[in-house]
C-alpha cells in the first residue's frame, strides 16, 4: 500500500488520527510513521464532505510554453543541443604512476583501514572542490571513438543521483554535507508527480527517477508515492519496465531507438519500488538473466558487466526479500570476472566490485588489503581518481546514436570512496 492510501486507511479508522492529520499534517505524518519529511515544503490535507468537494490541481510546469516548445524540437535544433552542454571540458588527464602512488601512500607500512580512510578524506576534499555551489555533479559526454570531437560538461540529475547514491556509505562531515547540497540540486530539478530527465530535449526516463527518488526519499511527493502509478504504468508486455516516459506532451525523439527492458533500469525500479507486486516479473527476468549467465551485453547504457551486477546487489538490500535467492550466484558470478592476477579491471570497476560483494555479504571472499592498494595506487596527488567510462552507448550495436561515453574524475571519485568505505568496515571489523 502506497503511503497516500495508508494515511487514508488510517484516517477512516482512527478519528483522533484523521484530527490530528487535518490540524498538523507534517507532525503527524513524522511522529506517526517515524520520517523526517524534507522541511521547506508545506503539507496540507483537506477533507471532503458530502457538500464540499476538493478539486486538486498540479503545480504549473517550470517552464513556460515556449521553453516546452523549444525542448519538443530541441533534438532538431544545433543551437538547443549546444545550451543542453556546458563548457567545454579538459583533456582526459593521465591516470597516477601506480608503482609511486602506492609507496608514497605508504599502504604496506600503515594499517590499510587507515591509509583508507585517509584516501577517502583526500577525495572528500577533492569532490568538495567540483560540485557546484547549487549541489550539482558534473560529468564530461565524450565520444568513445573519436577522441578529436570535442568533450563537454554535463550536469544531468541522474550523474548527481548516481554519485551521492555511493556517496551515502560515508559517514563523513564532507560526505554528509556534499549530500545535502546534491539533494537540494534534485528538489529542484524535480517534474511533478515525482520525474525527472537527462537531458530537457528528451523525454523523462526511469532511470534518473529511481535514482533521484532514492536520493530525495523524504520528499513528499516521493514518500507518498506520487510517481509510482506513472512507473507501474511503463511498463512492456512482459512486465519489464521501459526506460523512458513517453506523452502526447513530451520529446520524441528517442522512439526511433527506443531499446528498452534494460537489466539496470529495471533493477533501479525494483530498488525504489522495493518487493511490489507490480515489479515481480521485472525481478523473475532479472533472476533469469543472471541464472542463465546472459547478462553481458544485455544493457544499451552500462557497457560493463560489473555494472550490471552492482546494480542488482544495491536493488537487493533495498528491496529485501526480492532477489535474495540469487545472493550465492552473483557472488560466483562477480568473483569469476577477475583476471589472473586477481583484479576486477579498471580502478572504477574495482570499486563497483567491491561494492557490489559487499552488498551481497561476500567482501571476506577477496583480499581487502590488496583491494584497498589497488584502489590507493589509482588515486592522484589531488585526492582525484581517473576519469574512466561510466556509462552510455559505447558502440553503435543499438543504433545510428552510439558511441557516446559518460564519465568525470568526480564520478570514479564517488565509487572509490564508497568501495574504500566498504573496505575500512570489514578491516576495521
Amino acid at each position: 500500500m502506497d503511503a497516500d492510501d495508508l494515511l487514508v486507511s488510517r484516517a477512516a479508522e482512527d478519528s483522533d488520527f484523521r484530527e490530528r492529520l487535518l490540524r498538523k499534517p507534517r507532525e503527524t505524518i513524522e511522529r506517526e510513521f517515524g520520517v523526517t519529511l524534507a522541511g521547506d515544503h508545506e503539507i496540507h490535507v483537506h477533507e471532503e464532505t458530502y457538500s464540499a468537494t476538493h478539486v486538486v490541481l498540479p503545480p504549473r510546469s517550470k517552464l513556460s510554453e515556449a521553453e516546452r516548445e523549444a525542448a519538443r524540437t530541441g533534438a532538431a535544433s544545433l543551437e538547443f543541443l549546444r545550451r543542453t552542454l556546458h563548457d567545454p571540458a579538459p583533456p582526459l588527464r593521465p591516470p597516477a604512476p601506480k608503482e609511486k602512488k602506492t609507496r608514497g601512500r605508504g599502504v604496506t607500512s600503515e594499517a590499510p583501514a587507515k591509509a583508507a580512510r585517509e584516501g577517502i578524506r583526500r577525495g572528500l576534499a577533492f569532490l568538495e572542490s567540483t560540485i557546484d555551489a547549487n549541489g550539482a555533479w558534473h560529468c564530461i559526454r565524450f565520444n568513445v571513438a573519436d577522441p578529436e570531437i570535442p568533450r563537454h560538461f554535463e550536469r544531468p540529475p541522474f550523474v548527481s543521483a548516481l554519485c551521492a547514491l555511493a556517496l551515502e556509505s560515508s559517514d563523513e562531515p564532507r560526505a554528509r554535507a556534499i549530500c545535502t547540497a546534491t539533494k537540494a540540486y534534485l528538489i529542484d530539478t524535480i517534474e511533478y508527480p515525482g520525474f525527472w530527465r537527462y537531458y530537457r530535449h528528451l523525454p523523462t526516463d526511469l532511470d534518473s527517477t529511481t535514482l533521484c527518488s532514492l536520493v530525495i526519499g523524504t520528499h513528499p511527493w516521493i514518500w507518498l508515492g506520487r510517481n509510482v502509478p506513472g512507473m507501474l504504468a511503463n511498463r512492456d508486455e512482459e512486465g519489464r519496465f521501459m526506460t523512458w516516459v513517453l506523452a502526447e506532451d513530451e520529446p520524441d525523439v528517442v522512439s526511433r531507438f527506443r531499446i528498452e527492458a534494460d537489466p539496470v533500469v529495471n533493477a533501479n525500479v525494483l530498488a525504489y519500488l522495493g518487493d511490489h507486486p507490480g515489479t515481480r516479473d521485472a525481478r523473475r527476468w532479472l533472476e533469469t538473466l543472471v541464472t542463465e549467465g546472459n547478462l553481458e551485453g544485455s544493457s544499451k547504457w552500462y557497457p560493463d558487466t560489473v555494472t550490471i551486477y552492482y546494480a542488482i546487489t544495491r536493488a537487493m538490500i533495498r528491496a529485501e526479500p526480492a532477489l535474495d535467492s540469487l545472493r550465492s550466484i552473483l557472488a560466483d558470478r562477480i568473483l569469476g570476472l577477475r583476471d589472473e592476477k586477481g583484479g576486477f579491471g579498471n580502478v572504477l570497476q574495482t570499486a563497483q566490485a567491491v561494492s557490489a560483494l559487499y552488498n551481497i555479504g561476500s567482501l571476506e571472499s577477496i583480499d581487502a588489503k590488496r583491494e584497498v592498494e589497488r584502489l590507493m595506487s589509482a588515486q592522484r596527488g589531488d585526492g582525484s581518481w581517473p576519469e574512466l567510462l561510466a556509462f552510455g552507448d559505447q558502440s553503435l550495436k543499438w543504433g545510428v546514436v552510439g558511441q557516446i561515453g559518460h564519465g568525470s574524475e568526480a564520478v570514479t571519485s564517488a565509487f572509490c570512496i564508497e568501495a574504500l568505505e566498504r573496505l575500512a568496515e570489514v578491516l576495521g571489523a
